[in-house]
């Protein structure tokens, strides 16, 4: 029985009894006032109970939706951190990949100078010899020539010395 439906029974009770006039006095049926006080002995610690089953579930509720919370926002900070860490691991890795790029370029460049200083070293050397060795040649053919008895030497191609 709902403690509300007792109150107001006890209202009607009170407001049918007989008032005595000039006082606060008012008469009302005791058995049916005693009976009304029983069931709100009993109706008042169930409604209590109820009430009290109400917030208990309530504060579960709460905790759990506090516990949910606290559990996302933490899911939520790792992901994060996660990215976070994530984008600073690939921004590192793409740094160190630029210089390692950077450095590897300036090496070729260099080997390329060197090579082609190399080869220029080595053309200008043979383009010594070479010339050397054609005077050499020459020298030698006018000579023969000129022990022959002054046979007029062959004609080379350009560059005749």
């Amino acid at each position: 029985m709902d403690i509300l439906h007792l109150v107001d029974r006890l209202e009607e009770l009170f407001n049918s009894g007989r008032h005595f006039p000039f006082t606060n006095d008012t008469i009302v049926n005791e058995n049916r006032f005693l009976e009304l006080i029983d069931q709100l002995r009993v109706t008042i610690p169930e409604e209590v109970k109820k009430a009290q089953q109400v917030l208990a579930q309530r504060d579960r509720l709460l905790a759990q939706a506090q516990e949910e919370s606290q559990r996302t926002v933490e899911l939520g900070r790792q992901r994060i951190e996660t990215l976070v860490t994530q984008d600073a691991v690939t921004t590192a890795a793409q740094a160190r990949a630029e210089v390692i790029l950077a450095q590897a370029r300036q090496e070729a460049e260099g080997m390329r100078r060197d090579a082609d200083e190399y080869v220029l070293e080595s053309l200008s050397k043979l383009e010594a010899e070479i010339t050397h060795l054609l005077s050499q040649v020459r020298n030698g053919i006018a000579k023969i020539n000129s022990e022959r008895g002054g046979l007029a030497p062959p004609d080379f191609p350009a560059g005749k010395s």
